[in-house]
């Protein structure tokens, strides 16, 4: 048996059996660890050749060849219809992501898989030149990120998003970005050159001002007065920038509402939106667990409150109710979410819409189609 200590700037070092595995234990095939923070432990089955990396928690990165890039939903509470994820899984280690449970779809667990074990999609821009060569393809803007961020660390090596916005931009085509990474000013040149066509939107995630928050609720990712620099620098730059207060957890950051909406507008966010936290799946015991090593005064109000928004459940599915939810405390926090809005100067202008009349397909089209796999 291997005892583990927790390591510094990972959200979680818990790897909950994959929901699919119709096998939940591998006596024959390697060791049972249990990882150790404070009060707590997470026992699981962890092969006896993945154990040192674990000791050490190196980031994987593993190429993967998709055979699709542009995701399409139909979901009534999103923005957008067609979505890009240049990565699955993400370094940042944010505790609260609701995108944990999509790597179980890789085999893997949502736990400390998801921070460890990341998927680039080297063909990407292949795909996305493929897709927009389709004949008849109407265009609408893609997001970004809206599962996986598109600047986490993999990024600086590999350069997918870059690649994706250069051919974007190329082609005329409006995008919309969603991040919490300081990589992105490396790619302020594309984007002044987008802002100026009006194809471009920036939406940067703020969901505290507390570094000590910040280090335990997303610990790889970049510190909230970086990102409030972020914000400036893309608004002096002229490029559109929004925030998501993404997740509000009841009784963790509620509290920092207003004074997150007014440095935010000080720093020169033009829009400003919030998601109230989902835990879907087993998240749900990942982020007990993690109550349980830094709030545990606070766990019992923080489920009661989220049981409130969702009829007596942790968490709602349904459209509508799951990214805001219902009932008194949801209310009260979309009025005082709204009201800080209106006092600082927040959405009180109608979004533009993006430009779609500019778009021209890739030039290397016909090239595309004859010799891609």
């Amino acid at each position: 048996m291997v005892d583990l200590v927790k390591a510094k700037s990972r959200g979680t070092l818990s790897n909950p059996d994959n929901r699919f595995s119709r096998q939940t234990s591998h006596p024959d095939e390697g060791v049972s660890i249990i990882a150790r923070s404070g009060n707590r432990s997470a026992r699981h089955s962890m092969p006896l050749d993945e154990i040192a990396s674990v000791r050490t928690l190196n980031t994987e990165y593993i190429e993967q060849q998709c055979r699709s890039i542009v995701s399409s939903n139909n979901s009534p509470d999103l923005p957008f219809n067609q979505s890009i994820n240049p990565y699955q899984g993400c370094e940042h280690g944010c505790i609260y992501c609701y995108a944990r449970p999509t790597h179980e779809y890789l085999d893997l667990s949502l736990g400390l898989d998801f921070e460890t074990k990341i998927h680039f999609k080297s063909n990407a821009v292949i795909q996305l030149e493929k897709f927009l060569s389709r004949p008849g393809y109407r265009c609408e803007p893609i997001n970004i990120g809206a599962n996986t961020d598109p600047y986490q660390q993999v990024e600086r090596q590999q350069g997918i998003t870059r690649s994706l916005l250069e051919l974007l931009l190329e082609c005329r085509h409006p995008v919309t970005i969603i991040t919490k990474g300081s990589l992105i000013l490396r790619d302020i040149d594309l984007l002044k050159a987008m802002a100026k066509l009006n194809l471009v939107k920036v939406m940067i995630s703020v969901t505290s001002l507390s570094a000590e928050l910040k280090s335990s609720l997303e610990p790889r990712a970049a510190a909230p007065q970086t990102r409030l620099r972020v914000i400036e620098t893309l608004a002096l730059a002229g490029v559109p920038v929004g925030v998501l207060m993404a997740p509000i957890i009841p009784a963790i950051n509620d509290m920092e509402i207003e004074k997150i909406i007014e440095h935010c507008a000080t720093a020169g966010a033009g829009t400003m939106h919030y998601v109230l936290l989902r835990l879907p799946f087993q998240l749900e015991t990942l982020f007990n667990d993690w109550l349980d090593e830094y709030y545990p005064d606070r766990k019992h109000k923080v489920l009661h409150l989220l049981e409130q928004c969702h009829n007596g459940q942790i968490y709602q599915s349904e459209f509508g109710v799951r990214q805001t939810g219902t009932g008194i405390y949801a209310r009260m926090i979309n009025q005082r979410f709204s009201l800080a809005c209106q006092k600082f100067g927040i959405n009180h202008k109608r979004e533009a819409r993006l430009r779609t009349d500019l778009f021209t397909p890739p030039r290397n089209s016909q090239q595309i189609d004859l010799f891609a796999n």
